[in-house]
């Protein structure tokens, strides 16, 4: 999530982790050493100095060959169109406004109103998931598609804001309506014809969630005192979900969407509240990113102290019944979730990855308590409440840790503040902390590779970084352009305790910025900054999607492909370039690979555009058309698997 709307500091820049732990930057600087660091792997003689160890492949050092993906790369740049490879072509499949449910009216960006938006597609598009039809069949050429909506730009939503640092704070009420309508997620049906993908209209599959959707608790902080409010005194009822940033879907075919940077919605003196040392753990303070506490007492602590604890959480949805409520999975952390993505454990059961996307904060595990089974979807409906959530240590000799967040295990009990597991869940940050995991570089998405059965970690940047936090010789000391990091279960169990860890990539441009790491063949339009999230296709080459690449490095966010093993592995290659102000968000690849679809999220989000005057007005480029959010379909002309 970028925020740039909200000025030159980014909120997620601050981070509010304490932690004294070994940091990942002091990790790999005790593994990687000082030169090989600093020259990196694209460097003259890097294949020498870092060591086949290392990067987890004895092939990768010795790498001279080609990558495996043909396409032309597309340039690096940054202007208000996008780009793609030559031969393929990018399709938008449904914008910020289009209908999704029957009886939505056409989108009238200078008269958006609540009734509208509720029937018609959110703003800020961010994770994609696909869900063949029939439910069970084998995926071919129709799919019911979820989609986040993560957050709202006030400034580009609506006329007479202006821009600036505060513009999200001057909405109206009516206005801020429309933004809790214009969050959550849509269901939508796709179908493709000819080769083109079109949203199926008037699907009975169609659905919006919103951030006033009634969901469901269940876990072991359902009904907890801390979730109860005047509206609902049960706690187990909540409105809405809020800042769905990234996600993933179940073996039982759920869609599950993660609660992310809730605490900027909250408003109020967080600091002399009786919660205020968890208040400050999450980031709740009086500096609020939007005017809802202004208009909406449930976002002011001061008069719903409880309301930040309803949000946070990993959300369970089922695409295939829309009748069906949404339900808040509370087993699974509080904190503030990128995407929670599953891999199978050997005996059946199910392992769901998902990290806390802030600056020293850690990578996470849900392990459920018994198999899935895959013959009674019924069955699986409660999976998610029982199990057990990890938090991760990585040594620095290369073990990674799964540490059980139990309550009555080590120090997580009544007399440090934990007098259930609910307490635990509710405040999964704090009994982390307890347990001395590794303070990461803002962990978001983790995906498995179906191919290989690793575990992948995006790990954005961390700008806070300091010195003193990491050795002298440590390459990641303001760690600008981000890592990813590649897990090995141990025994290819994910269930397991046990693992290793080694480097993947490190971000940032070869031979300018210290530490920048990939295959030495990377090429000038190859190198990459700020990765985000990632997808798999079926041949196991990963696909990695950027945000913040224009800040840090000057380029426009995009998408790159890469081998994961053989001699072209992490040698990433530029598939696609966003428009001005936008990150790439939810890649997804087909079954058959014929398809990438992509979220634009945020198009225009630059300093000083307005919906006034925005610097881009993508994808309609319509005068007096703000810019839209989209989901693209990208594919070869004449068809074919994508990248090669």
């Amino acid at each position: 999530m970028d925020r740039r709307s909200l000025g030159d500091v980014d909120p997620e820049d601050i981070g509010s982790n304490r932690s004294g732990e070994t940091t990942m930057g002091e990790l790999i600087a005790r593994r990687l050493g000082r030169r090989a660091a600093l020259r990196g792997l694209a460097g003259a003689g890097a294949a020498a100095a870092l060591t086949a160890d290392l990067l987890g492949n004895t092939a990768l050092a010795q790498a001279t060959g080609p990558s495996t993906l043909t396409f032309k790369e597309v340039p690096h740049g940054l202007d208000r169109m996008h780009h793609v490879p030559e031969g393929y072509e990018a399709q938008v499949v449904i914008r910020w406004g289009d209908p999704v449910v029957s009886g939505a009216p056409a989108f009238d960006p200078t008269a958006l109103t609540v009734a509208a938006q509720e029937k018609q597609f959110g703003y800020n598009c961010d994770f994609i998931g696909l869900h063949p039809l029939p439910a069970g069949s084998p995926a071919g050429d129709r799919f019911l598609m979820v989609v986040n909506h993560e957050y709202t730009d006030p400034g580009l939503m609506f006329a007479g804001l202006g821009a600036g640092r505060n513009v999200n704070l001057k909405a109206s009420k009516p206005q801020v309506e429309v933004e809790m309508a214009a969050h959550g997620g849509s269901v939508i049906e796709i179908q493709r014809d000819n080769g083109t993908w079109k949203v199926v209209p008037e699907s009975r599959y169609a659905r919006r969630i919103t951030g006033t959707s009634p969901i469901d608790v269940s876990g072991p902080a359902a009904g907890h005192d801390k979730l109860k409010t005047s509206a609902d005194p049960t706690g187990r009822k909540v409105l809405g979900m809020l800042n769905n940033c990234a996600g993933g879907s179940t073996p039982w075919g759920t869609w599950l969407t993660c609660e992310e940077n809730f605490n900027g919605y909250f408003g109020g003196d967080a600091d002399k509240m009786p919660d205020a040392k968890a208040y400050k753990r999450y980031g709740v303070s009086k500096a609020t990113w939007y005017a809802w506490a202004q208009h909406i007492d449930r976002f002011d602590v001061e008069k719903e102290p409880n309301e930040p604890n309803r949000f946070g959480w990993v959300v369970e949805i089922d695409p295939y019944d829309p009748g069906s409520p949404p339900v808040k999975r509370t087993a699974l952390g509080r904190f503030k979730h990128e995407g929670c993505t599953y891999a199978l454990a050997k005996d059946g059961r199910v392992v769901f990855y998902t990290g806390d996307d802030e600056r020293f904060d850690y990578v996470y595990k849900f392990v459920t308590a018994r198999p899935w089974n895959p013959n009674d979807r019924a069955a699986n409906k409660d999976l998610l409440d029982e199990g057990t959530l990890y938090v991760a240590r990585f040594n620095d000799d290369g073990k990674v840790e799964w540490l059980p967040l139990v309550h009555g295990q080590g120090p997580l009990t009544a007399e440090n503040g934990f007098a259930s597991q609910a307490d635990v869940v509710i405040q999964a940050r704090m009994a982390a902390d307890l347990l001395k995991p590794t303070p990461m570089d803002r962990p978001e998405d983790i995906e498995t590779n179906p191919a290989t059965g690793r575990v992948y970690v995006m790990l954005t940047n961390n700008t806070r970084r300091t010195e003193q936090q990491v050795n002298r010789a440590n390459p990641l000391a303001r760690n600008a352009h981000g890592h990813v990091i590649e897990i090995a279960p141990k025994d290819g169990d994910h269930a397991s305790a046990e693992g290793t860890w080694s480097i993947f990539l490190v971000g940032g441009r070869p031979g300018m910025d210290p530490g920048a790491r990939y295959h030495r063949q990377v090429s000038e339009n190859g190198w990459l900054s700020c990765v985000d999230n990632c997808a798999f296709d079926s041949k196991g080459r990963i696909w990695i999607a950027t945000d913040g690449a224009p800040t840090a490095a000057g380029i426009a966010d995009g998408l790159y492909g890469a081998d994961t093993t053989g001699y072209g592995k992490g040698l990433t290659r530029c598939f696609f370039q966003a428009p001005s102000g936008a990150e790439v968000c939810g890649p997804i690849v087909t079954p058959d690979d014929s398809t990438v679809f992509l979220a634009i999220q945020h198009p225009g989000e630059d300093a000083g555009s307005s919906f006034d005057k925005p610097s881009t007005r993508w994808p309609d480029f319509q005068e007096n058309m703000p810019p839209r959010p989209s989901v693209i379909a990208i594919t070869k002309k004449g068809g074919g698997p994508i990248g090669s």
